[in-house]
């Protein structure tokens, strides 16, 4: 585990967003292959529960037989598993984030019920962590841990979903002062056939976005039919209607009109959580696809032997190895600052709120990329499995399914897109770092057109691609924000630059975590043998990148920039996207060889 920094050392760590205009050390980066003894069990141990509890339960998870869910979440809890990331106080276990981490992906296979803990061990338990007073905190967490609570959410409503604060659910406090009266409607609720605690959000007074924790069998509440969804089947979801439903006053959650701060940093940390549930879920699908592939026969032999199946093995492999990547570092950021953060004198629930909001940028990041990448898997596997694929009696049909929500839930990734990019030019305005001189650094190197570098060292080619995505970036962002501030464009309306961008920030943070971790392996003994592999991963992404970061760019400028400064920046663009052509091809089969040899994904 990570030793707790010194009080000085807080001002080193990368802060959130800081990736676009500061380098990394890769001997400072935390890589899966760090992963320790004691995690290693961990992983095991969750991996035993699916195989044992979760897996053979499938198709009665599916079916929502009565007591099953719930009978495996109270097995979670014997082991621990529900309290993981909660403070000892309260019966939790307080694991480090590295550790969850390892948990979470772990947990990524298992359906449907992956969602149903998802939600109960995050949005369920965490607002309560964050936000909650003492006693409430001691009331609710210990049996949140031990299963005898189970959680639920209540957010989004008919008209309010991306838009959340719009929300019309109100709550009028009553004449004697003790109960606020609650009245609305909330759907989509994950685990509300079962929860026995619901984190509710209703506008007190008529404008006054607040938080209330509500409990089961409550006197005017009432819950909808379980809903018939497209996926994640074995998840309960229902509408929870109120109708003048008293709730004390004792359990207003935070403050009166502060619960955006609950739903927003508790979504945060679901978006890092659902980043981490989405590789380990991805793993799984791709090792179902090698192994169909290595087993189906035709044209006398496996189909695993042609070249259209290596590319999808390949680029599978690939984009999951990034994922993974970024997974990790951004695991890490968090777990130091936590760390720093406690040896200042901060309790585990404050440094754990705070540390979810450093990292806003990066847990979207990782949520965008994870939905799309166990997307992109899963779909490709499901390709490879042809006919059979499509039948139901394939387990890659239901993941096909359930991973069709991960780009909705925890904010749909058009939503995290924008935010990526607001957060950062508000981390810029509110002094947290310099985007401001960087960007202009970059305008004064374009005017100049400097005699290009010639890159250095090992990896010098994939260093240089990596800074020269941050300029491009910085570039476009820079000169959006000036015809903001200019009055020359209102981006909120502009959208479509806004994911430009965002896509970019997506790749240059993948793409740099790649590179960290190749780095960092390269003097890894035990990891010599496979050096090849990982570069010619390497060198796949990050040409792949190149080519759309340069349509991105080249998309957003063209849109905006006055006709006079089209020219310069398609010529700057030109130099930070000048990555050499490689042989992708060699490279992919190199990848996708290993992998097939042995039968899975082994990175």
């Amino acid at each position: 585990m990570t030793k707790n920094p010194s009080k000085s050392l807080l001002n080193s760590i990368l802060k959130g967003g800081e990736f676009i205009i500061k380098d990394s050390i890769a001997n400072d980066t935390f890589i899966r292959e760090d992963i320790n003894e004691e995690q290693l069990m961990i992983r095991q141990m969750v991996e035993d529960f699916l195989k044992n509890e979760v897996l053979p339960a499938m198709d009665k998870i599916e079916k929502q037989e009565e007591g099953v869910t719930v009978g495996i979440m109270l097995k979670a809890a014997e082991l621990g598993l529900l309290g993981t990331h909660m403070p000892e106080e309260y019966g939790g276990m307080e694991m480090d984030t590295n550790t969850n981490t390892v948990l979470l992906e772990a947990f990524g296979p298992s359906g449907s019920f992956c969602t149903t803990y998802a939600a109960h061990t995050g949005i369920g338990m965490l607002p309560i962590l964050y936000f909650g007073n003492e006693d409430q905190k001691k009331k609710y967490l210990p049996g949140l841990i031990n299963g005898v609570l189970k959680a639920s959410y209540c957010l989004t409503e008919p008209s309010s979903g991306s838009d959340a604060l719009a929300a019309k659910t109100t709550a009028i406090l009553s004449e004697d002062g003790k109960h606020y009266i609650l009245n609305g409607q909330k759907m989509w609720i994950t685990n509300a056939g079962f929860a026995d605690v619901f984190i509710v959000f209703a506008q007190v007074d008529g404008n006054k976005f607040t938080g209330f924790i509500v409990e089961k069998g409550a006197e005017g509440m009432s819950l909808g039919a379980e809903e018939q969804k497209l996926g994640i089947k074995g998840s309960s979801t229902r509408q929870v209607f109120f109708e003048d439903t008293k709730v004390p006053v004792e359990s207003v959650l935070g403050e009166i009109g502060k619960g955006h701060l609950i739903a927003f940093n508790s979504l945060n940390a679901g978006r890092y959580k659902l980043g981490a549930l989405t590789s380990g879920g991805a793993k799984a699908s791709l090792d179902l696809g090698v192994k169909y592939a290595n087993e189906r026969i035709q044209f006398k032999q496996p189909i695993s032997n042609f070249g259209a199946i290596k590319y999808k093995i390949a680029e599978m492999s690939t984009r999951l190895f990034a994922l993974n990547s970024a997974l990790y570092r951004v695991s890490n950021l968090m777990q130091e600052n936590v760390a720093s953060l406690k040896s200042e004198g901060k309790m585990y629930s404050e440094a754990k709120l705070l540390a979810a909001e450093e990292y806003a940028i990066e847990s979207s990041i990782l949520k965008v990329a994870g939905s799309e990448i166990g997307s992109y898997i899963v779909d490709e596997s499901l390709q490879i499995h042809g006919g059979m694929g499509f039948s139901e009696e394939s387990d890659i049909a239901r993941a096909y399914r359930d991973i069709r929500i991960a780009r909705i839930y925890e904010g749909t990734n058009e939503i995290n897109r924008m935010l990526i990019v607001d957060m950062l030019f508000k981390r810029a305005m509110k002094g947290k770092f310099d985007l401001a001189g960087p960007a202009w650094a970059v305008q004064k190197e374009l005017a100049s057109m400097p005699l290009m570098d010639l890159p250095e060292g090992p990896y010098g080619q994939e260093t240089k691609a990596v800074a020269d995505f941050k300029k491009a970036i910085l570039m476009v962002a820079g000169a959006a924000a000036k015809m903001q501030l200019d009055g020359k464009m209102n981006l909120k309306e502009e959208q479509e630059v806004l994911m430009n961008i965002a896509d970019m920030m997506i790749d240059c943070f993948m793409a740099e975590s790649m590179l960290l971790r190749v780095q960092k392996l390269k003097g890894v003994d035990n990891k010599k043998a496979d050096q090849e592999i990982y570069e010619a991963m390497l060198r796949v992404f990050i040409t792949d990148a190149n080519d759309r970061l340069r349509k991105n760019a080249t998309d957003a400028v063209v849109s905006f920039a006055e006709e006079d400064l089209i020219k310069t920046f398609l010529l700057g663009l030109k130099r930070f996207t000048a990555y050499p052509p490689t042989n992708v091809k060699k490279d992919r089969r190199l990848i996708a060889d290993l992998v097939i040899e042995k039968n899975e994904y082994c990175f």
